[in-house]
Order: structure tokens, then sequence, then C-alpha cells
């Protein structure tokens, strides 16, 4: 009997699938076709040569490298990369490449039990016909996370943690011995001791803190920072070090810094701000510039944390953890112990307070004459909320005059109202000058005594929350032109390199989505350009913007022209900041809740005292981290607001309202309650009057049959058919 007589021969798609599962499963290694037809049981020459043509096509399509005539090897230069794991609970798992490429699909099979946001090594699959390119888990080099936070579910002989949102491929098993008196129903923080592997797909962990029950709204609040990795506790031995820090300001501090406490400066600041890290100070400059024209002196204030936050301190260490303050929809987590950020380093009024300052000369036209970077002692004289300001601006009596109907002196409102004067005039010139206008609206509830939505509201930008965004723009441009801009050449006409500093950059659009936004609103007749000039570009989209104004398709177009920008983020590589068209940006108005700006304020103390520059790599792995954590702050902002929204929805399941198409995607269509701005999904499997495709060029969903078309922007009528706390989920039904 021949050898292989009686079995199946294998097919030409068989054999390429074990060959690549043999050097993707062994990335490193070098393989002869001995050791190759050994591996694959190959034992007939048709067979063997049909494995030797693979091979070659495998090596002219670059998936392998011939090492001899008769030995490959996988080829690493393009087939193996390492990137971030993205784990999606429907099973459409992606890699995400470290080189800024596209997102490349990754099966289930393929994952190695990877966890979401897992650096990991994939090998490339080769492309089969008529699918899309696959990628394979060959290593995890390091979980993102080493805790989860769920709810526990104990029974007779073991108990297991169940996780928000199905991020992981199972529940994690805890021993009842581990459990630190968790029981069913409660929240819990678990800490992952043993991951998935070839040789158990089980993984174990042990509680390191039971949160309390479900439902309770500080045990959800803190289960969302859990989640994230945020901390939801001030540790007591920082707090104890910022206790012992001393408030008071010596005539000898004083004498060092520039005494602007006789200089009329307000704060400005939400109503139940108690943090207040910017101030602004006015007073008219006697005989400067023509006659015909006023000078004013504007301070921008800044409370001078790194006067008493010093680096590398036990603050410091916590303070460039947290990175930034994380703003829930009922509580503020600060980055600095509450003694620092809302007494000692907070501009309260009629309190001298130590600064960092930027002081203005400006003209009646806003143009900036003259400017000091220092350091400074103010006492603020006045702690505005917006909604003061506002209606300050606002007022005007029966002759068309500005009046004032409060207690203040009529010098205050004056000076307001000229604060604001100037800050329409810098507005005005920085959209000429190509910034982009998005001018988005943020969701906001009123909250109970208990932590219960009342009501939800969207909170709109007006003339008094412009005033101080113009003067903070204006600040922060001001202070990275400072060092970013080297003025003078070398002594043999070389150009100095700037030293190293903190930029708030963003790039500019991807000309890809630029073009498609193009495309798509040609549709609805308006044109745009995607070529030529930054500045050109920029104001194109503005022209846009304001043309699709109060129009249906408005939200539309304004979320598709979204997602063609990129995001801001900190780097010492300055590439200028093209959303708001500005060559230098930094962030140095708010040390109290950002750490970039506090770094900020110590490399422009170091280079003002004459200090070399800064180790540009240890600042640019700080930036990387800041824009990090900027971006779990702002999803754990983003869950509480669901939460609060599907709270808020929760007692009003069967009633309709109108609402508008928000968002479009495969499974399912977003809507926007108009009255309260709560958004919920209808799920794909409720609409059954037809089968849907999804058009992801033209954000829309269209029937096959009748042609019903379901696009962004659309108004619609929709009835609340569930609400899950656990999920953070609304589910709307249409109402037809």
């Amino acid at each position: 009997m021949s050898k292989g007589k009686g079995r199946k021969r294998l097919s030409k798609k068989q054999i390429a699938e074990q060959l690549q599962t043999l050097f993707q499963q062994n990335p490193n290694e070098t393989f002869s076709f001995k050791q190759i037809f050994k591996a694959l049981k190959l034992d007939t020459h048709p067979t063997k040569m049909m494995a030797i043509d693979l091979m070659e096509e495998m090596a002219w399509d670059d998936y392998l490298s011939k090492v001899s005539d008769n030995s490959y090897r996988l080829n690493l230069k393009t087939q193996v990369q390492e990137g971030t794991f993205i784990r999606k609970p429907n099973g459409k798992n992606s890699f995400m490449p470290d080189d800024g490429g596209k997102p490349i699909f990754v099966s289930e099979r393929n994952s190695m039990y990877a966890l979401n946001g897992d650096r990991v090594k994939v090998a490339m699959m080769a492309r089969r016909q008529n699918h899309i390119k696959e990628a394979m888990v060959v290593e995890i080099i390091s979980h993102k996370m080493d805790q989860a936070v769920g709810r526990l579910k104990v029974e007779k002989d073991y108990a297991f943690l169940i996780t928000e949102g199905n991020i992981f491929i199972q529940d994690i098993l805890i021993p009842k011995k581990k459990l630190k008196g968790g029981k069913t129903g409660d929240k819990a923080v678990v800490r992952i001791t043993q991951w998935p592997s070839k040789d158990s797909k089980n993984m174990v962990g042990e509680v390191i803190d039971v949160l309390g029950k479900e439902g309770d709204n500080n045990v959800e609040m803190h289960a969302i920072l859990a989640q994230y990795g945020l901390p939801y506790k001030y540790p007591k031995n920082v707090e104890e070090a910022a206790e012992k820090i001393e408030p008071g300001i010596t005539p000898q501090e004083i004498s060092r810094r520039l005494d602007m406490r006789d200089v009329w400066t307000c704060t400005i600041d939400p109503k139940d701000a108690k943090d207040f890290d910017d101030a602004l100070s006015i007073r008219r400059l006697e005989g400067k510039g023509k006659k015909s024209e006023n000078t004013w002196e504007v301070g921008v204030h800044i409370a001078d944390v790194s006067h008493y936050v010093k680096e590398g301190s036990i603050i410091d260490k916590e303070a460039t953890k947290r990175a930034t303050s994380v703003y829930l929809v009922d509580r503020t987590i600060p980055m600095l112990p509450e003694r620092l950020c809302n007494f000692i380093c907070s501009l309260r009024p009629d309190e001298e307070k130590l600064c960092y300052s930027v002081v203005f000369v400006l003209d009646d036209e806003a143009n900036v004459k003259s400017f000091r970077i220092a350091h400074t002692v103010i006492k603020s004289n006045r702690r505005y909320a917006y909604e003061e300001v506002q209606a300050l601006l606002q007022m005007r009596n029966e002759k068309g005059e500005m009046r004032n109907e409060n207690s203040d002196p009529a010098e205050y409102a004056e000076y307001l109202r000229t604060l604001d004067k100037l800050a329409k005039k810098l507005r005005e010139r920085r959209f000429k000058g190509g910034a982009v206008k998005f001018d988005r609206e943020e969701l906001h509830f009123d909250i109970d005594e208990q932590g219960k939505p009342v009501s939800a509201y969207f909170k709109k930008s007006n003339d008094a929350t412009q005033l101080i965004e113009e003067f903070m723009l204006l600040a922060n441009r001001t202070v990275a032109e400072s060092i970013g801009k080297v003025k003078k050449a070398g002594p043999k006409g070389q150009q100095p390199k700037a030293k190293t500093f903190v930029y708030r950059v963003h790039d500019q659009p991807d000309p890809t989505k630029l073009e498609t936004l193009r495309e798509f609103v040609v549709k609805f007749g308006y044109k745009m350009k995607t070529a030529g000039t930054k500045g050109a570009i920029s104001k194109s989209l503005n022209a846009l913007m304001e043309s699709c104004q109060g129009k249906k398709e408005q939200k539309l177009i304004e979320t598709v022209a979204l997602r063609a920008m990129m995001k801001a983020k900190y780097s010492t590589h300055n590439i200028g900041h093209y959303g708001l068209a500005f060559e230098y940006y930094t962030h140095f108005t708010s040390p109290i809740r950002r750490y970039p700006d506090t770094m900020v304020h110590r490399l422009l103390t170091k280079y003002q005292d004459g200090g070399r520059s800064a180790n540009q790599e240890k600042y640019e792995e700080l930036c990387e981290h800041c824009s990090d954590m900027e971006v779990v702050a702002q999803q754990a902002e983003r869950d509480s607001i669901k939460y609060k929204m599907v709270e808020f929805m929760v007692d009003k399941i069967g009633e309709t309202y109108d609402a508008h198409i928000s968002g479009i995607q495969s499974y399912g269509i977003y809507c926007e309650i108009d009255e309260n701005h709560c958004e919920g999904m209808v799920p794909m499997r409720d609409l059954d009057d037809d089968y849907y495709d999804f058009d992801e060029r033209n954000y829309c969903l269209v029937g096959r049959r009748h042609h019903n078309k379901y696009q962004l922007g659309d108004p619609i009528r929709i009835r609340v058919a569930r609400a899950n706390m656990e999920k953070r989920q609304l589910d709307f039904a249409l109402e037809k």
C-alpha cells in the first residue's frame, strides 16, 4: 500500500492556510522544504510541488522572505507589526498600528485572548480573494489594565465579576476567599491575577474594593472612574502634604513680583465653580498713544500653582499621574488636593493671591502694543458667574444706553463692557485669520441633592464665555510665541534652535475625509475648497458652517465636518494649531486643572531665570501621557452623561417625543430628543418594514424594497422603549 493512500488529498486552499498558520505561529523561524513537508504531513509529490509554488507566490507578495533556494521565513518587515488591540463586544476586533495606519480586522479566533487597549504584536495574514485584510495576534506585549469594574455574582462554590459593556471575552472568576466581603449585586473593583492563555481561557481575579450596591449614585460614579483606571479617592498622604503648605504671602515674596493689587480685577466662571484659576484686570493708561484713541492695560492672571507645588514632590507626583481634573455630571475629581485647588491657589475675591500673568497694552482695536510675562500678586475685586456678566452686557435703557442694575459700582460694569468690546475685536480678527468656527453645544443636567437629574439642557456659548475665551487664547498664544519664536540669528548667521517647550498642537484635517465632506455637501447644494492654503480651506469650512445654519441638514454637515478634523494634543514638536489658525499655541491658563499648564509655568520660570533648554525627551513623554489622560477623562465624562441621561429617562418609558437622527450605524439609528437632548438608539432589528442597507458614505440607511431612507439630521417621532441603567443605554422605537 502506498503512503497516504485512502487519505483525502489536500486542496491548494487548505495547503495555503496551513502554510500561513505555520509561518505566523513561528514568526522568527526559517523553515526548509523538508521541515515544511514534515510539519504539514505532505507526503505526495503533487502536494509538495503545490506547497513550493504557493511559497513562491507568497514571497512574490512580500508575505514570505526567501532565505535560500529551499527555505523561507515570514517577512517580518511587512508582516509583523506592533500596536494596540481594540476589542469590540460584537467580535469585530481590530489592530491599530503604531505608525498611524488604518485599523486591521482581527477575528476572535486570532486574538490570542488580547484585551481592549493591550499592546500586541501581530502577523499579517495572506490576503484571501474577496476578503478584507486580516491580522493575527502573535504576542501580547503588555496589558493596558490589570483591574476591572463590574457587578459581583456569588454562587455556592465560586464567584465572578460581570463587567460593563462585555469588555472581556468572559467573566472574571474570583475565589470566594478573595471577595473582600462582596455580595451578589455589589459593584466592585477587581485586580486580575491570572490572564487567559493557551492552557486556560479563564481570567482569575481578586476584589480590591467593594464600591457598594448597584444603582446608588456615588457607587455608579465611582464605578465609571474605576472602569477607566481613574482615582475616585484622594491619597491621604498627599492631602496631609497639602495641609502643611503655608498659604501666607511674605513681604519678601511680594517684593520679587509685579504688584497689581491696586488694579481692578475680577474672575468670571461657572456659577458652581470653586477653583478660580484665571482672572482679568483692566485699567486705562494715561498719556499713551494718540489723543483720539484709548490705550488699555489688560492683565491675564493665572494661579501660580508651581510656586506651591514643587517638581518631584509627593503632590506633584500625584498631579503628574492624574494629569487633569475629571468633570463628571455631579462632581469634580480634582488634579490637586482640595486645599490647593479651592483655597490656597484659587483666585478668590478680596484675598491676596500669587499669579503668573501676561499683561498686555492694547489699543481700542485690540492690537497688542506690548506685553509682559511676569510673576505677580493680585487682589480680585469681584467674583462673577457667567450669567451675571451676560445679563450685565445685555442691559440697556430706553435710549439704548447701557445701564447697571446690580450693586456694583458703575465703573465695574464699564470695565466689563470694555473687555467685551476688545474680546469681540480679537475674535473677529481670529476668524479673519483662518480660525475654524465650531460652536458645539454641551449637554448639562440640573441635579438634586441625591444626585438625580431633574432637567437637561444645552449650554451655549455667549458673550460672557467668549470674553474669557478670547483673552485666554491671547495669553496662551503670546506665551507660546515668546519661547517658540527665535528672534536673533547666531554670530555666523545660523538660526538658533528654540528651547524645549510644551505646545498644544492641532494638525491639518485628513485630506481624504475633507474630500468625502466636499462630495457629501455638494448633494445639498453647498461648495467648499479642499485644496489650497490652510487659511483658504478653513475660511471655506466657516462659510459652509454659516450657510447651513438653521437648515435641516445643519447638524448632519457639522457632524461630518467634525469627523474630518484631527484631535488636538500636547507635544514638544510644534506644528501649530490648525483650528485656531495659530502658528504657536500652548496651555498656560489652567494649571489648577491641567498638568501641561504647570509644566509650561515651570519652563517659563526656568528660561526667565536664564536656564538652559530642558530635556526634550522627558517633556515629550510627559506630553504623550497628558494627551492620553485627557482622552481617558473625556471618556469617563461622556459615560457619566450617558448614565444621567438614562436615569433622567427611566421614568418616561412609553412616552413619545419629537427627535432627529443624530447618528447612523449598521446596527441602528441614534436619535436625539429635541426637547431635552437625550440620545437613544432604534435597533436595526426593530426596523422590520424592510431590509435596510447602511450607506456609510452618505450617512443613511436605505430600504431595499420600498427605498425608504433614514438620514442623519432627519426629523423623526420616537417612543422611549427601554432604559438600561447598567449598560447606560436608551432604546427607542419609531412611532409610525
